[in-house]
């Protein structure tokens, strides 16, 4: 979409059709809310029915720590929308933008010539091959990118997974905005998304993925007894859906450029989903990339050059802070 905007000739290729669902934490952040509204979607999210979510309050047993979500200029807000909403609207805005989207559509190979990716090869649904040849390929195609598996691009900060995690939507489960719970080795979310529902995700070690499986609803719902008053509500609501879950969360940054290509999103970098900076952060980095590539595309910058800053930028807001 960004691209498409500034000018540039843009294909997206998803093996998804839309609307299509993925497993995510939902939850965007003001930062992430603030990015929607720059690129005149936020109207778009509000008219679909997701409640803005305005508190936000952990609890920690002995005590709890409530309040708002630090604004992002005049935004002060969150939202949790179903993906297959979310991600509805931004295919939508990218095709209205000029991008060409070919959905359903499978990519088979990265192409690499001369140490430089040049396009891929791939089909559609009736099979036919199809190579097609850009500039640049970006993988926004995330943990386990396809684009990445073709450039190998080298990891940094690496740590090991920490936890399994789970989720699943309620109905008449009513919440104040977002409400968190931290006990020992355990914790959970609860918020609202569309359609009435409330989404309630809840994690526990990473050790202990493999003698959880075998019951996987018993262990997520005997975690809420950790909190009697969430337990309360947990039995008197109604689970919308089967529990969507995995224990494969590991923690690393990429290298997210190389001679003709490009990592964005969780293909970039993924972090535990504990603080739900998934969304918020894909969105702040492909504004990055975006401006990054056009000033190459248009202003003739060198792509090293301009790679390198976006790489800086991204690492930079996405690493703490170093005193």
């Amino acid at each position: 979409m960004l691209l498409a905007r500034a000018g540039h000739r843009a294909l997206v290729l998803d093996r998804a059709t839309f609307p299509s669902d993925t497993m995510s934490t939902h939850l965007i952040h003001p930062p992430g809310i603030a990015a929607l509204e720059r690129w005149g979607l936020l109207d778009r999210l509000a008219s679909s029915g997701c409640p803005p979510i305005t508190n936000y309050q952990i609890d920690f047993g002995p005590f709890t720590i409530a309040g708002s979500p630090k604004p992002a200029g005049a935004i002060s807000h969150a939202d949790a929308p179903r993906r297959t909403v979310l991600d509805q609207l931004l295919v939508n805005a990218a095709v209205q933008a000029g991008a060409e989207l070919r959905e359903g559509f499978t990519v088979q190979e990265i192409l690499i010539e001369d140490g430089s990716a040049t396009g891929i090869r791939g089909h559609a649904t009736d099979g036919a091959p199809v190579t097609e040849r850009a500039r640049v390929v970006i993988g926004a195609d995330g943990l386990h990118s396809l684009v990445d598996r073709a450039v190998q691009a080298s990891r940094y900060h690496e740590h090991p997974a920490l936890e399994a995690s789970y989720y699943a939507y309620w109905s008449d489960l009513p919440t104040d905005g977002f409400e968190g719970y931290i006990r020992p080795e355990r914790s959970w979310a609860a918020f609202p998304t569309h359609d009435n529902l409330t989404v309630v995700i809840a994690g526990w070690p990473r050790r202990e993925f493999q003698a959880n499986r075998g019951d996987i609803e018993g262990n997520y719902l005997r975690m809420f007894d950790l909190a009697p008053a969430f337990a309360e509500r947990v039995r008197a609501a109604t689970r919308a859906s089967r529990l969507v879950g995995t224990g494969d969360l590991p923690n690393f940054f990429r290298t997210p450029y190389g001679p003709g290509w490009a990592l964005v999103g969780d293909a970039g970098f993924h972090k535990d989903p504990l603080t739900a900076r998934g969304i918020s952060d894909a969105f702040r980095d492909a504004e990055l990339l975006a401006d990054a590539l056009d000033r190459w595309l248009a202003g003739g910058r060198r792509f090293e050059e301009v790679m390198a800053g976006y790489q800086h930028a991204r690492d930079s807001a996405a690493l703490p802070c170093s005193s």
